[in-house]
């Protein structure tokens, strides 16, 4: 699946929307192939990383190889995967829905601020962003400090584990 959509964007047949057919077709060789890759958010995880992935084609591009792309379309559907996981085994309540909200807007391992994941969540209190989101995340192990022994540290930042 990787390698076909590697080699589609490489050929280049149209003048444009070669990426997006590319895509496409991946959707539809892995949703052939499990069902569930149908219901996968994989392309809202390319958008996320969307210059990791132009990167990745231009270095196979420039190697030859498309070894690569294939490793970064793997982490890619790793990455939703193991996401879905998580988020699947928890009950439906509202506190796990603000925890899905907030996983969705961060990164695995990537610190954050919290007017960063308060302007990527559309809310204005810090209060709220406290104890309606990071609190329950980081109750339940899904999110990090980068100072946890300074809880309140002007420079503590948050990442998804």
């Amino acid at each position: 699946m990787s390698f076909f959509h590697y080699e589609f964007v490489f050929i280049h047949p149209f003048e444009d929307g070669n990426g997006r057919t590319a895509r496409l077709w991946k959707n539809i060789i892995l949703s052939n192939w499990k069902e569930i890759f149908e219901y996968l958010p994989i392309e809202s995880q390319l958008k996320k990383y969307q210059d990791g992935y132009y990167k990745a084609i231009a270095d196979c591009n420039k190697n030859g190889d498309s070894t690569i792309f294939i490793e970064f379309m793997l982490k890619m559907i790793d990455e939703v995967l193991e996401e879905s996981m998580i988020t699947a085994s928890m009950p439906i309540t509202e506190k796990t829905i603000h925890i899905r909200k907030l996983l969705q807007v961060m990164d695995y391992n990537v610190p954050m601020t919290a007017n960063d994941i308060m302007n990527k969540l559309g809310i204005k209190s810090k209060e709220t962003l406290r104890s309606t989101y990071l609190d329950p995340a980081i109750n339940e192990g899904l999110v990090a400090l980068t100072i946890p022994d300074k809880p309140t540290s002007k420079n503590q930042m948050y990442y998804k584990i």
